[in-house]
């Protein structure tokens, strides 16, 4: 008799672990869905966070990630010309092919007549170029100066054929480059931007961006505020908000408007963090210094909106 209530207890106990394992079980399933759910969305590019506070830009579209933590993206962002932003992406190709670190130079190429001749054209055609001179020659880091402080187009056509042999080689390594990347809404159609063909959203280029801030060189280049090269002379940077501690690269034309992939440090929760960011689509108009102007108040406004108890 004194064995029943012992083995009565026994099973209510094994009952209320089970129902407790499987309550568990069933709760853990569901995390894990909406984890896959949640990562699939991000790869694919469709994932929208607009997070607490965070001020997306009333016009164009922007993303933006706070040290380690999980990219943010304004919503319904679709495909838009991105100009000058492109050359993100080639330079991240060059570096990847060719790698700097500390002093290095890297390699050299000289100007051959048709680089000259493509340069006048460039220019010609409204086109943003950085003056060089058959015969003279730029190292692997100064054609990246020129590249990305006063945004050459034709420097970008120089490194599309020493990296790829052709523009239409490095363009489809850019594209296969940006599937590896998970950039699903991008495409590439020229190493400069100056084609409103090549697209991307904020947050593709977010991604492309931060992948490119890993090399050091890329890092010191965009956060120069001028440099001086042997035919051109001295050439100052574009972003409106060098001098104000947001390094990094501008995009500009009629078809883009103004836009900037940046970043700066900022002190969140008595942490130092760097803020990693791009806007796209700010302002009206071709005047460069005023979309330009637009994209740095987006991107100020972003940063201040996400961090606004310590910003810089």
């Amino acid at each position: 008799m004194r064995r029943r209530p012992v083995l009565l207890v026994a099973a209510l106990s094994l009952t209320f672990a089970y129902t407790a394992f499987s309550a568990a079980g069933r709760l853990l399933g569901s995390t894990t869905r909406i984890s896959n759910e949640q990562h699939r969305a991000y790869l694919s590019g469709q994932r929208r966070t607009r997070g607490p506070g965070v001020r997306w830009p009333v016009r164009g579209q922007a993303a933006l990630v706070l040290g380690n933590g999980r990219p943010m993206a304004s919503r319904d962002e679709q495909a838009a010309p991105i100009a000058s932003l492109a050359k993100v992406m080639t330079a991240y190709l060059t570096l990847e092919r060719y790698p700097l670190s500390g002093e290095q130079a890297g390699f050299t190429m000289t100007v051959t007549s048709a680089d000259a001749q493509a340069e006048v054209d460039d220019v010609s055609e409204d086109q943003s170029g950085v003056a060089v001179q058959a015969g003279e020659q730029l190292t692997e880091r100064q054609l990246l100066e020129a590249l990305l402080i006063p945004s050459g187009n034709n420097i970008a056509q120089m490194l599309a054929d020493r990296v790829a042999g052709s523009e239409s080689g490095f363009v489809a390594e850019m594209n296969a480059e940006a599937r590896v990347l998970g950039m699903t809404h991008t495409t590439y159609t020229d190493p400069s931007g100056f084609d409103p063909s090549t697209v991307s959203t904020a947050a593709d280029q977010l991604r492309v961006f931060r992948q490119a801030m890993r090399s050091v060189v890329f890092s010191q280049i965009v956060s120069m505020a001028s440099v001086t090269l042997p035919v051109a002379g001295p050439l100052t940077n574009f972003n409106p908000l060098i001098s104000d501690g947001f390094a990094g690269k501008t995009g500009s034309d009629s078809a883009a408007a103004g836009c900037l992939a940046f970043f700066t440090h900022v002190t969140v929760g008595g942490r130092r963090e760097t803020a990693v960011g791009v806007v796209m689509g700010q302002g009206q108009g071709s005047n460069t210094a005023q979309i330009l102007a637009a994209a740095g108040q987006a991107a100020q406004q972003l940063v201040a909106s996400a961090t606004p108890t310590s910003f810089r």
